[in-house]
């Protein structure tokens, strides 16, 4: 298993960076990679990938999400294994801290030799780097969902 962390400061307020990133749809406008995500109810989500020329189509499940604070997922189905989770920090007023932490299993050579040297890291990076770019250029989020999911067993 592969984890990787990264954290990008945007200048936003927290309700703007959180809201945003419960618009999963609009991933594919900064998340390199990512083709299309289909919201399919409140928890779960069909995602279709291609990096490296290698398309993959998975479904995750939202398993943690509380406004302001955090998304949890966790992939359910397809070839893809991952999950991670993203945590929103109040700086001030008009700057939040967002970080992403996503766990995930390489597969084939290709991807294994990619984490290996550290691609996987690269490019969560240049992914958060361009959240940044998207949220502050717009000014506000696209659209939210602030509703409330429980951890299993919480």
């Amino acid at each position: 298993m592969t984890t990787v962390t990264e954290s990008v400061d945007v200048d936003v307020p927290i309700r703007t960076a959180y809201d945003q990133w419960t618009q999963f749809e609009d991933f594919p406008q900064f998340m390199d990679g990512v083709e299309s995500i289909t919201q399919i109810d409140d928890t779960h989500t069909h995602w279709v990938t291609k990096i490296a020329g290698q398309t993959r189509e998975f479904d995750a499940e939202i398993t943690e999400q509380h406004p302001d604070e955090r998304v949890a997922w966790t992939s359910t189905s397809g070839d893809t294994k991952h999950a991670g989770v993203v945590t929103f920090h109040r700086l001030d007023d008009t700057k939040t801290r967002v970080t992403v932490q996503l766990d995930w299993e390489p597969e084939g050579f290709v991807e294994k030799v990619g984490s290996a040297v550290g691609v996987d890291s690269h490019q969560v990076k240049a992914d958060t780097k361009r959240f940044k770019e998207f949220i502050e250029n717009r000014g506000g989020a696209t659209g939210s969902w602030r509703g409330d999911v429980e951890r299993p067993g919480a």
